[in-house]
């Protein structure tokens, strides 16, 4: 595959405070000279984490970014979900990431949207083809899903409805992602499935991150970092060799783009960037 067809992205995260905002726009006017394919800004339940997402997504739009929104089932309501929609398209802006979400700890409904395939529909039937429509996928199985068979038939199901490509969960085993796209072919399931990538500075939050998400850290991986014990350069150092190796192998073995989990930092995804000379 053409490195120019290539879709090569970022995603960040709303700051809960003044400072935290500056930092992101430091963060995005580096990441932005690497001229990715959109950043994407993530969405939580609650009225503040809303406005916090709607601002930063206005805020990258005005610069000229092209900026991918996410939306979520948890909480919604259809009117809430148009409104949104009409705002962004109004705004100029031409992609949407559309994700079932997490219910937060109190909530105990997602609200008028079940499944994220449900809300891909709701998108479709509200605004046609206007939006390029992301979709999540899970090349270790979502930790939800009641077996592998279950959790693909959902991603199928999202495409059927109007996914134009996925992004997927990080992943540190390339064979999970080869395997999960073979059994999609095999389905008729023919969008592209970019892979995510989590970069690798800091073992306790990754660790935390993937008990919660049910991304497998592979065990020599996990032995190396806890080795290291509280020496940041070393777990900088080895998480750079490991996902710049990851990214090189799936750039080589035809995966159609990354998507960088960024985590609102452009140090370590600089780095890989420049190393797999994109």
């Amino acid at each position: 595959m053409p490195m120019n067809t290539r879709t090569f992205s970022f995603e960040l995260f709303p700051p809960q405070t003044p400072e935290g905002l500056e930092k992101l726009r430091v963060t995005v006017s580096q990441l932005a000279q690497l001229r990715p394919e959109f950043f994407s800004v993530t969405f939580g339940a609650g009225g503040s984490t809303r406005e916090r997402t709607l601002g930063v997504v206005l805020d990258l739009q005005s610069q000229g970014l092209a900026v991918a929104p996410h939306l979520s089932c948890v909480g919604a309501t259809r009117a809430s979900v148009a409104e949104l929609l009409d705002r962004y398209r109004d705004a100029g802006i031409r992609r949407i990431v559309a994700l079932r979400g997490d219910l937060p700890s109190g909530m105990v409904e997602m609200g008028e949207f079940r499944h994220a395939e449900d809300l891909v529909g709701f998108i479709r039937a509200h605004c046609g083809d206007h939006f390029h429509v992301e979709v999540a996928a899970y090349p270790e199985y979502h930790p939800q899903a009641r077996s592998p068979d279950e959790d693909l038939a959902h991603f199928a199901r999202k495409v059927q409805v109007g996914a134009s490509s996925a992004i997927t969960q990080y992943f540190y085993n390339t064979d999970a992602y080869y395997f999960f796209c073979e059994q999609c072919e095999a389905r008729g399931v023919a969008v592209p499935i970019v892979p995510g990538i989590m970069p690798i500075t800091r073992f306790t939050q990754l660790a935390r991150f993937s008990d919660a998400c049910g991304a497998e850290i592979p065990r020599w991986i996990r032995r190396r970092l806890e080795a290291f014990g509280d020496d940041t350069a070393s777990i900088r150092s080895f998480g750079l060799d490991v996902v710049t190796r990851l990214c090189d192998d799936l750039l080589r073995n035809g995966a159609p783009g990354l998507h960088f989990y960024t985590l609102n930092q452009a140090g370590a995804v600089t780095t890989v960037w420049q190393r797999l000379g994109l």
